[in-house]
């Protein structure tokens, strides 16, 4: 049965389609290079980009003719291209021409050839991450095993026809029907990659989804669409600049490390930057630039957000995020559940305006969806600095380990956070379950008994120059600290008619330099409220 989400999501996009589709199909700029040599132009290879004929088939030729080459850039002019699957080879750059559009043909009958078939995959690791990432065959574009790949130009890719994945409308939206697309752009195993300045609308289940991809450039891409923006997995140099990603239903700009490529591999050396994410936008008004926000009964639904997690197998290294933006979505998000270690991560200078969640919520986890005997991870080194969040919801941010495996050595200067506030008076004494296995959400926990931080096995925490405001009279503390090992509070700003702390089996704490709370060192706390 349609509910009021699936109507708002497919009736939206689809008016957003059309005045897109108006805006692109202009004439057609033609570059005089894209007349060259080591030039291929599709419609020499019989497109008709009429929007109704199936042209995969013809742009495949194109593309093998220029790969027979060694190589070139292949041309799309303005037109619409319905198509079935697109098989990128090693030493091409595909060149969207404004105006030109890459659109994922609607899913085929019973029995009729559709999109690439999803590969195999070996049964005995297939359960260790999603559907959507095990397989990548089964999308309007993908590449596997390649190098000295681009996708770059003005045009858009509009998976109007994939699966997100849910497989609640028919048959033909379940990924596991064959003919199926899932995916507007899906690579494995590639290096070298560059994909700059093109838009994406209803990317399906992922928009783009790179797992084992080595130097990869993601830059100046417009990305409007019902599931998560980018899934970058187990890749390592990468960088993503200069993106906005509306993403409602589902996360932004997301890091993992699953177990796909079939052992653990650690996403590394990334580094994401000037980017905008939301999650509150009717699906193509940020396209086509007349941010159109959702009705208010969405707000709970709201996702948009910068993720590490959840499929965390191979863990996450020297990674930076600085300069983004976020409005009407969920914030940062760094979790560790199935074995890989987080360390080393740098986030500056960014802010947030209307938090639907946690402004940050470190997790560190024992799901262990993966091979056996692998041991708990590691959350360690993190520094966030000059963030601003505001008008958060009722949920603090949160540093949570668990019991033996504390999040460890986490620095936080600069920061301002104005929380909702107004709880009630229980809320204030309530303990959360530890959710050792639970899917890591920040409101996995329930409602919480802070309205700044909720800090639970962690050890080696420091925090500098925070201000902690609330909209409403709240009676809940500022911070709440249970089961934690070292933690310095250096010039501290909170609500005057609450607890600046809470502390529960603290140890080697200690407070100063802040207003209107006295200067106070604890060798161990059993509890105490102040």
């Amino acid at each position: 049965m349609y509910n009021r989400r699936k109507i708002l999501l497919a009736g939206s996009a689809g008016l957003a389609a059309t005045s897109i589709l108006t805006a692109c199909n202009g004439a057609a700029l033609v570059p005089n290079a894209m007349t060259g040599a080591g030039i291929v132009n599709i419609r020499d290879f019989g497109t008709k980009g009429d929007g109704s004929t199936i042209d995969s088939h013809a742009i495949n030729r194109a593309i093998d003719h220029a790969a027979s080459m060694g190589g070139g850039m292949v041309f799309f002019p303005a037109g619409t291209y319905s198509c079935f699957t697109i098989r990128l080879k090693s030493n091409i750059t595909l060149y969207l021409d404004n105006g030109a559009i890459i659109k994922a043909a609607p899913n085929p009958e019973e029995g009729s050839p559709g999109y690439d078939l999803p590969e195999p995959i070996d049964p005995a690791i297939k359960d260790y991450q999603d559907f959507g990432h095990s397989h990548f065959q089964n999308s309007l574009i993908w590449g596997e095993n390649l190098e000295n790949v681009s996708i770059i130009g003005d045009g858009l890719i509009w998976g109007k026809n994939l699966s997100r994945g849910d497989g609640s409308y028919n048959y033909m939206d379940d990924p596991h029907y064959p003919g199926t697309g899932n995916k507007a752009i899906a690579l494995k195993n590639c290096r070298n990659v560059l994909l700059r300045d093109f838009k994406m609308l209803e990317g399906g289940w992922f928009a783009l989804l790179a797992t084992g991809v080595d130097n990869l450039t993601i830059d100046n891409l417009i990305v409007d669409t019902t599931r998560d923006g980018f899934d970058i997995d187990c890749c390592r140099s990468v960088r993503v600049s200069n993106c906005t990603v509306n993403s409602p239903w589902d996360d932004g700009i997301c890091l993992k490390s699953s177990y796909a490529l079939g052992y653990a591999r650690a996403t590394e050396n990334v580094s994401i930057t000037n980017c905008f994410v939301t999650g509150n936008y009717e699906i193509g008004s940020v396209l086509d630039g007349t941010w159109k926000k959702m009705p208010a009964s969405f707000a709970p639904q709201v996702h948009g957000r910068i993720k590490f997690g959840t499929e965390s197998n191979g863990g996450y290294k020297n990674i930076t995020i600085n300069n983004c933006t976020f409005e009407d979505s969920q914030g940062f998000a760094l979790e560790t559940v199935d074995g890989g270690d987080l360390e080393d991560v740098t986030i500056s200078n960014c802010t947030m305006r209307g938090n639907y969640s946690s402004p940050i919520f470190l997790r560190l986890g024992r799901r262990m969806r993966g091979p056996e005997d692998v041991p708990i991870a590691k959350l360690r080194r993190i520094s966030i600095t000059n963030i601003t969040s505001s008008s958060a919801a009722i949920l603090p941010s949160i540093i949570a380990g668990i019991p033996g495996h504390p999040v460890e050595d986490v620095k936080i200067a600069d920061c301002y956070f104005h929380q909702i506030g107004g709880a009630p008076e229980e809320l204030a004494s309530r303990v959360p379950p530890l959710e050792e296995l639970g899917y890591p959400e920040p409101n996995m926990f329930g409602d919480l008994p802070a309205t700044g931080f909720y800090i639970r096995d962690a050890r080696n925490v420091e925090m500098s120059n925070i201000e902690i405001a609330v909209e409403k009279a709240d009676p809940r503390a500022a911070f709440w600290l249970r089961d934690v090992e070292g933690a310095d509070f250096f010039r501290m700003q909170i609500p005057s008619n609450a607890p600046a702390f809470y502390l529960n089996n603290v140890s080697d704490f200690r407070s100063f330099g802040s207003t209107d709370i006295a200067d106070t060192m604890i060798a161990k706390a059993d509890s105490e409220i102040f």
